[in-house]
């Protein structure tokens, strides 16, 4: 079954004397690429998110927000630089004095300014706070993984329904394709007979250019190669494994096969029918770029 890129997870657990939130976006992207946001003080889990990730997760942009509160926050102590507090505050009153303006000055204002007032680091044991992390990412990384297997169903019936399409005009395409030579060779002597007034010619010539001709518009091969690409799609579609790259492959051969079938085949019921397939084979591609 196929799985989306696109999705979302929210989960929370508490424990540690804190509460841990964990969100989880991803888009579509061509190789994995997991981006990780903590708070500053708690840097050392970034690699471990990663890694936790990395054993669910095979493409896409993932973002991830982690947010830690402390249970007892009010109680970290608070530090204010009061040495840094009046440096700034004799530099602003010696800047309003240069410039003729008024120091307007507060107190608010001065514990805005950097370093003048500092948080201790929140204190934490990896080993006591990573069971709570896990738990929350967990959740989150489960909500994510069901959005993306909804999304992947979703991508997957719109996909099939259009390999059915893409098949049926293959097997018009296959159908068709004795019809060529044929309506080329009464066309031929149609002409013929026009220029020559109806006078005996030799039949061998004849039959010779009908016969390079049908061998020019032959697209049996590429019939039979398209027929195995569709097949090749649906056991990919139905597979346990990622399939987004081997699709985008199998379509893009699928595009050089029916290509050459426009090409070679020199009729217009058949270029009707490319036409169509490649405007399936487009819409099938722009699927798949959002496919795992």
């Amino acid at each position: 079954m196929l799985n989306s890129m696109t999705g979302y997870g929210r989960g929370e657990a508490s424990g540690a004397g804190k509460t841990v939130s964990v969100e989880i976006r991803a888009v579509n992207q061509r190789f994995l690429d997991v981006v990780v946001r903590l708070p500053r003080a708690y840097g050392a889990l970034e690699e471990k998110i990663r890694q936790e990730l990395k054993k669910s997760l095979n493409r896409g942009r993932v973002e991830v927000v982690l947010t830690i509160k402390e249970d007892n926050a009010e109680k970290r102590p608070v530090n204010v630089d009061t040495g840094l507090a009046m440096a700034y505050y004799n530099a602003l009153k010696e800047l309003a004095q240069k410039l003729s303006i008024s120091a307007d000055i507060t107190a608010a204002g001065l514990l805005s300014l950097p370093e003048v007032i500092t948080v201790a680091e929140p204190e934490w044991d990896e080993a006591t706070l990573w069971p709570v992390v896990a738990r929350a990412l967990a959740a989150a990384l489960a909500g994510l993984l069901e959005m993306r297997r909804a999304e992947g169903q979703r991508l997957q019936a719109d996909l099939e329904a259009r390999a059915a399409f893409v098949r049926r005009q293959v097997e018009a395409i296959r159908e068709r394709a004795p019809e060529v030579p044929r309506e080329y060779a009464a066309r031929l002597r149609e002409r013929v007979d026009e220029l020559t007034g109806g006078m005996a010619l030799d039949p061998g010539r004849l039959e010779m250019e009908v016969a390079l001709m049908a061998e020019r518009a032959d697209i049996t091969e590429e019939v039979v190669r398209l027929t195995s690409h569709l097949e090749q799609m649906q056991a990919a579609m139905a597979g346990a494994e990622p399939a987004g790259r081997r699709l985008d492959f199998i379509l893009q051969e699928m595009w050089r096969e029916i290509n050459t079938i426009g090409s070679k085949a020199g009729d217009l019921t058949i270029s009707h029918l490319v036409v169509a397939v490649k405007g399936e084979l487009e819409k099938m591609r722009e699927q798949v770029q959002n496919i795992e």
